[in-house]
Formats: structure tokens, sequence, C-alpha cells
């Protein structure tokens, strides 16, 4: 840990004011050593094969659940401002462009690492970070910390590209083959593989690729009768065995390329109708033009909406929200075509090659079990969402109070209304400024969120609204100090974690405190949240973790906020957000001295 109090408030200031909140699963803090090493060039060891092995890698490669909707979320792009650049062919040839851009930047060790700067004017600048340069690396992390940048840990990026979670019995594997020079395409279920990079390692042309890509586009071919993308949403143990059959009839240099392409690329044939549409089609789709067993796959419909869907053992949204931001400020600002460009004069059909799996019979019975599983679960996801118009994160700060708490306030208080109680919420907090850190978790369901929300909902005439804003007040502190504790690795969740895999790990007895139905209870997230806010994210999403709960995307913008609701059959969505909607109307009564509506 850092040496001082001090120190440590002041980084954890830092932390408060760029927390990544990734979906639905967190990290066990594995050491407690500071990450603060700056060449402001991409630490090296973000590019190192021997990500740690250890707990929280079991955690997820173990879990035997489909990865769709379990572990799986889905963040989408705004629009291009541009809108004609939103034709699905030329967005998706300067999208898959600017993701190759990145690729290199990344693997010439010139990607500027994520760092927090608390006093942007003197750390981020083009004469800091070129005198910084020539600082040796024992001491440039003591330059940064000078002029109080702090950088984050990288060490998940490599996994990005040509990375893959190979389903095996019992465990699954993350395989990565850095030297694969190919895209892959998917297209009513079909499945394309065309090099994007030459021998030399250099970016193929644009005008090449947007060839290849308008070929696989004008391909009229039928959806095959058995789409094999119905396979990595099944059961892991039954993927893993049904995946050593295709093995064995024949497919492993097909799979190989499938396992090892860049990443995956879908090209869906139809336009998005509204955000629920949007949210259904880029969190599970129909099963059949997705590979979700990859790193990533980048969605691209009809109308140019487009999307990344990720697979979540490798790492969390720090690494992908990254690679969102830059492919979407590249694509936007530096385009490799217009949509006057022609495609470039090139025999796509020697270039690209359209995969052929070999089915048997089993093969073909598992992939009709998968889809009949997939269809049955999918009809019992609700998707729902709204936009809180009345203000946003600039109205919460004058008033003093914390933006994010305030939304995690209305969720208390929109479950206290719905349900008549208080339930275990959970909401992800990044420790990416520790080495090989993912997340922490924050627990907003408190006695002081507790007190407010039942003032509110049950007895809001007893009080004034200075009374209720003073409460808000409260929850808001308490907020922060959750917040910072958790982001200096303070919280409870990954001790307590570690401990019972420590005690599994050595066959010793369980102790009670695991036993207790109260760890039970606060460990079923019925409210799971997670919120990125970012100029290039248009929404986000996930599905619930427990059968009974709510999967909660937000963002609180500077002047709206934002809420993506997921449900199963057994809770209301809609209803959900009806109470969170009128949450914050009664809180912004109660701040601007109004009485509250019952």
């Amino acid at each position: 840990m850092m040496g001082s109090t001090g120190k440590q408030k002041n980084f954890a200031r830092i932390l408060q004011m760029g927390l990544e909140k990734s979906c639905t699963i967190s990290w066990l803090l594995r050491t407690s050593r500071i990450n603060i090493r700056a060449t402001f060039q991409a630490p090296r060891e973000g590019f190192s094969r021997k990500l740690p092995k250890g707990p929280w890698f079991d955690m997820y490669l173990t879990a035997r659940d489909p990865i769709v909707l379990n572990f799986n979320p889905f963040m989408s792009f705004n629009p291009d401002p541009k809108s004609e650049y939103n034709d699905q062919l030329t967005r998706a040839t300067n999208m898959t462009v600017s993701a190759i851009r990145f690729l290199k930047t990344l693997r010439d060790g010139l990607l500027e690492p994520e760092v927090f700067h608390l006093n942007p004017a003197k750390s981020d600048t083009d004469t800091f970070k070129k005198l910084i340069r020539f600082v040796p690396s024992s001491l440039s992390w003591y330059g940064a910390y000078l002029v109080n940048a702090y950088p984050l840990d990288m060490s998940q990026y490599f996994r990005l590209f040509n990375s893959t979670r190979l389903p095996r019995p019992r465990r699954d594997e993350l395989f990565t083959d850095d030297k694969a020079r190919h895209l892959l395409v998917l297209r009513k279920g079909h499945f394309y593989v065309f090099d994007v990079l030459d021998q030399n390692g250099n970016i193929v042309s644009a005008s090449e690729i947007q060839a290849h890509l308008k070929y696989i586009l004008s391909d009229n071919s039928p959806a095959p009768e058995f789409p094999l993308a119905y396979l990595p949403s099944e059961n892991r143990d039954i993927w893993a065995e049904l995946r050593q059959k295709l093995v064995s009839a024949g497919n492993e240099e097909t799979l190989r390329k499938v396992d090892s392409a860049v990443f995956c690329l879908c090209l869906d044939d139809f336009p998005i109708k509204d955000l629920i549409h949007l949210s259904h089609t880029m969190l599970h789709g129909d099963g059949t033009n997705r590979w979700y067993d990859k790193s990533f796959n980048l969605i691209i419909a009809k109308d140019g909406t487009a999307a990344v869907h990720f697979e979540h053992a490798w790492g969390d949204g720090v690494a992908v929200l990254r690679f969102f931001n830059e492919v979407f400020k590249d694509s936007t600002q530096a385009p490799a075509i217009t949509p006057q460009s022609q495609p470039a004069s090139t025999d796509s059909s020697a270039a690209v090659q359209k995969l052929s799996f070999k089915l048997n019979d089993a093969l073909k019975t598992g992939i009709i079990a998968a889809k009949e599983k997939f269809d049955a679960t999918m009809k019992t996801l609700t998707i729902d969402c709204i936009q809180f118009q009345r203000g946003g994160k600039e109205f919460l700060k004058k008033q003093k109070l914390s933006p994010d708490s305030v939304a995690q306030l209305a969720f208390q208080m929109a479950f206290l209304r719905q349900y008549g109680q208080t339930v275990a919420t959970y909401e992800s907090c990044s420790t990416a400024a520790f080495k090989h850190g993912r997340t922490e978790t924050i627990r907003p369901a408190s006695i002081f969120t507790k007190r407010c929300s039942e003032a509110f909902v049950r007895e809001p005439s007893k009080h004034s609204a200075g009374e209720l804003k003073q409460m808000m007040a409260e929850c808001s502190r308490y907020h922060g100090q959750l917040t910072k504790e958790a982001a200096m690795g303070q919280g409870f969740d990954r001790h307590l974690f570690a401990l019972r895999y420590l005690t599994a790990a050595k066959g010793i007895a369980l102790p009670e405190l695991y036993l207790d139905p109260a760890y039970g209870q606060i460990n079923h997230n019925i409210l799971s949240t997670s919120t990125l806010t970012s100029p290039a994210v248009n929404i986000g999403g996930f599905a619930p973790v427990v059968p009974d709960g709510f999967g909660v995307g937000y963002a609180v913008h500077d002047n709206w906020i934002g809420c993506n609701v997921s449900s199963y059959t057994g809770r209301n969505a809609r209803e959900f957000l009806q109470c969170v909607q009128k949450a914050l109307e009664d809180m912004f009564d109660a701040m601007e001295g109004k009485s509250i509506k019952t």
C-alpha cells in the first residue's frame, strides 16, 4: 500500500473520479502492491503471455453455465455523427480497420497506458510524456507520482485479439494465437475468414477489406440447416463434449481458424428497431450469428448500428472500453474509407475462405438440442429502458451529491416500492490501480439507504424536503466511503472469496461463516448493477445474475440519467423502471424543495 494516509486519500480521490464499473462479475485482489509504473508507452507486462492463474480465473473457467446471458455483456456504439457513414459496408470496413490499427499500436508498444491524471495540466501533456520516456523504468513511476499521474494495470489487453475461450470438461481454457492474421466474419450463420494483416504484419489496404466484406454481403446462400453457432451457447461440459466430436469428425483445422482469428465480425441482415430490440440483438441475438466464445464480437446491423459483445473470463470492461473508445474515435474522425470509396479490384472469391464443417448425426442432434434450449431461455428474458430527462450529473454535483449514489438510491427505493423489501445489491468497482487488478464489490444497500428509502416510499408526508435531502446526503457520503474502500482493496467480498477458496484448496472444513444464511443471502445478488459512461457508448446491458434478479445497466450523463434493465419471468422489469422513474422524480422534487407526491 502507499506510505501515508494522506497519499491514500489522494489516490482514492483519483479512483473515485474514474471508476470503471464492469458488468456482472468481479475480481479477487491478488496483491496489495499498487501498480505505479509509468513509461507512457504500453507497459511491457501488458504483453506478457503469463497472466496470473488463480482463484478468479478458476471461478470463471470452472463455471458450467452457458456463458451467453450468464456472463457475456454488451456495449453499443453511438451512430457515426456523419449519417452517410452508417452504411453497413462503410461502417464495417472503417471499424475493422480501426480495430486493427488499435491492435498494431498495442503490439508495437505505442499504446499510451491507462492513466488517472489528478492534475492533467501537468501530467497529461506532450512535454511531460516526452520527458518521462527518458527516465529509467525503475524511476519513471516516481516521476509520474510526483505530478499525480497514476497508471493502471493493462495486463488484460493482450487477450483482446486472437483469443477464444475453449470449452473443456470441468474447466475451460483461454487460448491466444497472436501469429494469426485473419478475421472471422459471420453472416446468416455462415463462417468466412480472410487476412487483415499481410505477411509482414502490415494492415491490408482498406479497399481490399471493403471488397472482401462486400463479397460476403453479396453471398445469397440460404442459412445453414444446422447453425454451428448455437453450440457455444450450451452448458460448458456439453459443449466440450460436442467440440471433441467436431474435432473427431475432421474439423480441427477449421475450428483452429475460428479460435485464432483476430476477432469475430458479425454482419446482421436486419436494421435495429429501437433500444429494446438493440439490447436483445447485441446481448444474445438469435443464436446463429455470434461466436460467444471469442474474446469479443463486433456486431454491425443492416443500418450500421454497432456493438461489442464480449466474453468475460479473460478480462473486464477496462480493456474493452479503452478499445471501444479508440475504435469509435478513429473510425469517426479518421475513417479509412468514405461512402464514395470504391472497393479494390481484387479476386475476393480467392482471398475469402468460406468455412465448411463436417457434421455427423450426433453433432446435428447436439445443435438441435442447443437451439431448443437457447430459444426457450431467450423467451424468458425481458429488457426495458428509461431515460430520465429532468437532470443528471451537473445538477446533482451542484447539490453536493454523488451522482452514482443517487442512481443507486433510486434502485433501492424502486425495489422497496415494488416488492416491499431491501435486497442484496452488487456494484462493481475497478481495482485496476493494483497489479493484475480486476474489481471489488461496492455494497450500495445500507442502513442509510434503507432509512432514506422508507422515508420516501412509506412516509414522505412525515418529513420535510430538507430532512429528505439530508438523508440523501448521508447516503451519498456513505456511498462515497464504500467506493473509496473498494477501490483501495478494502472491500470484504474478495477477501472472503479468497479465504473460502483457500479453505477448499487445503481440504479444510468450511468455516461456519460461509454456512450462515446471511452469507448466502448477501451473495444472492438480486440487484446486480453496472455503469459505464463514455461519449462513444449508446447503451449497454447484461442479464440478471440470479433467476429472480434484475440486471441494471445505467449511466448518469450531464443532463439526464439512463437505465437499461433485464429480468426473467419472476420479476417485472417495466414495473421496476416505473418505480425507478418515481424515485428519481421524488428525489429531484426534494432537492428543489417541493413536497413529495404520494
